[in-house]
């Protein structure tokens, strides 16, 4: 399935067009109350065990806990491609990268493409976006937008406003506040949506100067798989180019004489403390999001989403950055809150993907989830609802290869107990039990204790794979001579198609 043109067809043949947009507001208003304003809330690179209210133990996130204690948090949120890039087209598409498009970060988002945003104009909201975007393409379906070039800078960043070049004195987590508190007192007589989206904790992380002394007089604690030799697993963990041990930002620093266990402590202090002192700002910063909210009557009739594009490594297994289908780099956090609906304080551990953001924006909205969107909505979990039929496996699939990390391309399936990864240019494979193996230390795909498990993993890899239309991690890995003039052909295996190898 390739990303294609809205047309305006396919809008009234997905929602009823405009009659159904005027419908809606009538039944809200018959109803004694009015559509909620949508503010989601991206942070870039924020891994979960960072946050404390999924118990972090190396940091304290006061502002984001609230979101929690006043809402939802959910245990087992995914991303299905854990990149920048990716991650945003299938929030605004609903869709697999390799539906959307936007398999990595080096190719261009095709804005012509259906988008929840453009489903939200059409019913009659205001829609913004404000800060990190990484999608090359200017943003479509937005009445405003303000964003940063590329990755952005920290101090004294610039923003493009409406395809106008401005510089910003200050920092970039206070400024994409500033303005995104702009655009919601100028629109909060209406309903909006609006995309609030942080440039931290990207690297490289350049903390304000209120957070800069933050750890100052502490280290901070090594996690358990610091030292992790990459042994018992398919070849494309020693492969990656991802080791705190090896990262190029603090060589000036380094003292001569240093020995490389000296290098990788020092390396990991300097870039945790960072981390957490950027992720330190956003929290500050969605607390005054809150306030301001509250002191215009707005926040009780917004629903607030708070998640991270892609989850990311904090030392575990001795890495920074993400990719890998691993539970560190899978996992991101995700908090709702919505008092009409939602019970303060509630947990849900069922599996939901970064696909459902869309189809739960537009629910929430009164709009039907489009027939093309791979996501579903997750309003019924908000209200403590299982619906009977709610997914108990995920699908997976990362492509950028070769670029930064040296990640190897793969796809997988996680449940609740195993999870299976086939690195399909290498044809090498991970089982790993996670009950018994959370840390992910060691495969048991060869084990013949296990060839039951591989054979439903594989089969459920396969149904998922085949349910999404995902025909990009099948390839030819021997390439086979010119058969001899009138020698048979082998049968071709179903469903398979040669590709190139990502």
């Amino acid at each position: 399935m390739s990303a294609s043109r809205i047309t305006r067809r396919e809008i009234l043949q997905g929602f009823g067009g405009l009659a159904a947009a005027s419908h809606l507001g009538l039944s809200f208003a018959a109803q004694g109350g009015k559509r909620p304003n949508i503010l989601y809330i991206m942070t870039d690179d924020h891994a979960t065990h960072a946050l404390s209210c999924y118990g972090s133990t190396i940091n304290k996130t006061p502002n984001l806990d609230r979101i929690a204690h006043e809402g939802m948090r959910f245990t087992n949120a995914f991303v299905t491609n854990s990149l920048c890039g990716p991650s945003r087209a299938t929030l605004l598409t609903g869709k697999y990268s390799h539906a959307n498009g936007m398999m990595n970060n080096g190719q261009q988002f095709d804005g012509t493409q259906q988008t929840f945003p453009k489903i939200l104009q059409q019913a009659g909201y205001k829609t913004g976006i404000v800060g990190k975007w990484h999608l090359s393409s200017d943003p479509t379906g937005f009445d405003y937008w303000n964003i940063l070039p590329g990755q952005g800078l920290y101090h004294n960043p610039v923003l493009i406003e409406m395809g106008e070049k401005k510089v910003h004195q200050g920092y970039v987590t206070d400024i994409v506040t500033d303005l995104s508190m702009e655009f919601i007192k100028k629109n909060q007589n209406q309903p909006f949506c609006l995309l609030y989206h942080h440039k931290a904790p990207h690297r490289g992380w350049e903390p304000d100067a209120k957070h800069a002394d933050m750890f100052k007089d502490k280290d901070i604690p090594e996690p358990k798989t610091f030292h992790d030799d990459y042994a018992n697993r398919a070849s494309a963990a020693a492969h990656a180019d991802m080791r705190i041990a090896n990262m190029p930002d603090y060589v000036k620093e380094h003292k001569p004489g240093m020995s490389p266990e000296e290098i990788k402590k020092y390396n990991y202090q300097r870039y945790i403390k960072d981390y957490l002192r950027v992720i330190a700002s956003v929290d500050d910063n969605v607390g005054r999001m809150l306030d301001f909210l509250k002191s215009i009557g707005q926040l009780d009739n917004t629903v607030i989403i708070y998640t991270s594009d892609n989850g990311f490594f904090l030392g575990d297994h001795g890495w920074f950055d993400k990719r890998f289908m691993y539970e560190e780099s899978l996992h991101v956090p995700l908090l709702v809150r919505y008092p009409a609906e939602i019970k303060p304080g509630s947990v849900c551990d069922e599996f939901v993907i970064n696909c459902d953001n869309a189809p739960t924006i537009l629910d929430f909205c009164g709009l039907p989830t489009p027939p093309d969107m791979h996501g579903r909505s997750f309003r019924p979990l908000l209200r403590g609802e299982k619906p009977a039929d709610w997914r108990t496996s995920v699908y997976y699939h990362y492509y950028e290869y070769p670029a930064a990390h040296r990640v190897r391309p793969h796809c997988g399936v996680r449940t609740k107990d195993y999870k299976l990864i086939h690195y399909y240019t290498l044809d090498e494979w991970e089982l790993f039990d996670l009950k018994k193996d959370p840390d992910e230390l060691k495969s048991v795909y060869a084990d013949p204790a296990y060839a039951d498990v591989v054979k439903e993993m594989k089969a459920e890899l396969e149904r998922l794979r085949t349910y999404y239309k995902d025909d990009t991690c099948v390839v030819e890995l021997t390439p086979k001579a010119p058969a001899e003039k009138g020698a048979k052909q082998p049968a071709k295996k179903a469903g398979a198609k040669k590709t190139k190898a990502a």
